[in-house]
C-alpha cells in the first residue's frame, strides 16, 4: 500500500523475529547486511531506479510465503518477481514478463548472489502444465507440454539448510568463467553453452589442463546438452528418457560440479533405487535444500514412507515431501 512520505516499511511473516524493517527511499545505495531479507526487495527498487522508473512515494509491504527458506526452491527469486509485479501494478509501471525477470535477477546481484536468470524467468513467465526451454544468453524461449501421465514429480526437502549467497554458487560460476576464458584462446565462442557434447570431448577437454576447471566445464557443457534432450523427451512424452536424464544430471552435479552433498546424495539414491521410480536429482544451488523424483503416482504413499525411513536412519534428518502442480507465473490477485 502507498504512503504519503518516502519511507519504505517491510514486514515478513517468515522473518517475524526481525519485526518491521524501515528504510528511506532516498538513502538506498548499497547493500546493508543488517537488513537481512529486505535487501532483495530493496535491490528491486535500486534496479527500477537505474532503469528510469520513479517511485512517487514510499509504501508498506507485508510478505507471506509458503516456500521453505534455504530449500533451493528459489524463494528469493520468487520474492523479487512478486515485488516487481506489485510495484508495477501499484505505480502503473509498464514492465513486461521478461523485464520483470531481468529486474529481479539484478536485484539478487545487489543482494550478493551473482545468479543466472532461470529462476526469475520461471517465476515470471511460467505457463500452466508447461516447462520452459530457456536460452539464458538470448532469453529466447519455448514451452514444452509436461504430461507426466501416471507419474508425479515429487519435491523432497532434505531439511539440510543452505543459503545461496553463502554457498559455493559464486565460486562455481567463477570457475566456469575461467574455463571459458581458456577455451576462448583457441575457440570462437561466447559461452560454454555453444559447445555440443561431441565438441567438448573432441576439442574443449584437451584445451584445459587444470583438473578442477575441466570438471566444471564438462558439467556446464553436458548439462546444457541434457537440457536439450530433456525438452525433446517431454515433447515426446518419453518419461523413461526424462528420468534417465534426471539421474545423469545429478551424477554430474555430484561428481563434476561438486555441489551436491552427503544428505542430497543419500536422499536421491534412496528415491532412485525405489522400484518404479524413473529418476531423481537435486535442485537449486546444492549443499542442501531439495531434490526431485519422478515417482509412479499409485505408489506415492509407500515411496514416501520408505524413503523417509532410509533418509532418517542415515542422516538423522526428516525429509519433507511437497506435492505441486505446474501453474502460471506471477499475477495480481486483486487490487
Amino acid at each position: 500500500s502507498p504512503r504519503t512520505d518516502n519511507t519504505l516499511r517491510l514486514y515478513s511473516l517468515g522473518f517475524d523475529h526481525l519485526g518491521i524493517i524501515e528504510y528511506n527511499l532516498n538513502k538506498i545505495e548499497i547493500k546493508d547486511p543488517s537488513l537481512d531479507w529486505a535487501n532483495y526487495p530493496i535491490g528491486v527498487i535500486v534496479c527500477l531506479k537505474k532503469q528510469g522508473f520513479t517511485l512517487p512515494t514510499g509504501f508498506d509491504v507485508f510478505v507471506q510465503g509458503t516456500i521453505p527458506h534455504g530449500a533451493g526452491l528459489s524463494s528469493s527469486a520468487s520474492l523479487g518477481v512478486a515485488f516487481v509485479k506489485a510495484l508495477s501494478h501499484l505505480f502503473k509501471f509498464d514492465i513486461d514478463g521478461i523485464q520483470t525477470a531481468i529486474i529481479a535477477q539484478k536485484a539478487e546481484h545487489y543482494a550478493g548472489t551473482m545468479c543466472g536468470i532461470m529462476d526469475q524467468f520461471a517465476s515470471s513467465m511460467g505457463k500452466e502444465n508447461y516447462g520452459i526451454l530457456l536460452d539464458c544468453n538470448t532469453l529466447k524461449y519455448k514451452y514444452a507440454p509436461i504430461d507426466l501421465g501416471e507419474y508425479t514429480l515429487m519435491i523432497m526437502n532434505s531439511n539440510k539448510q543452505r543459503a545461496l549467497n553463502e554457498s559455493k554458487y559464486n565460486e562455481r560460476r567463477s570457475e566456469c568463467e575461467k574455463g571459458l576464458a581458456l577455451l576462448q584462446k583457441k575457440l570462437s565462442i561466447k559461452s560454454l553453452g555453444e559447445l555440443s557434447e561431441d565438441q567438448y570431448f573432441l576439442q574443449a577437454e584437451k584445451l584445459i589442463e587444470d583438473p578442477i576447471i575441466k570438471k566444471r566445464v564438462k558439467h556446464a557443457i553436458l548439462e546444457n546438452t541434457r537440457t536439450l534432450k530433456a525438452f525433446k523427451a517431454l515433447e515426446k512424452k518419453d518419461m523413461v528418457l526424462f528420468g534417465k536424464l534426471l539421474n545423469e544430471s545429478h551424477f554430474s552435479l555430484r561428481d563434476d560440479y561438486e555441489v551436491s552433498g552427503v544428505a542430497l546424495d543419500i536422499l536421491t539414491d534412496a528415491a532412485r533405487n525405489f522400484p518404479g521410480v524413473l529418476g531423481s536429482r537435486m535442485t537449486g544451488a546444492g549443499f542442501g535444500g531439495c531434490a526431485i523424483a519422478l515417482v509412479p503416482t499409485k505408489i506415492l504413499q509407500e515411496f514416501q514412507a520408505i524413503v523417509s525411513d532410509i533418509y532418517k536412519e542415515k542422516t538423522g534428518l526428516t525429509v519433507q515431501f511437497i506435492s505441486t502442480k505446474i501453474k502460471d507465473g506471477v499475477k495480481v490477485l486483486r487490487g
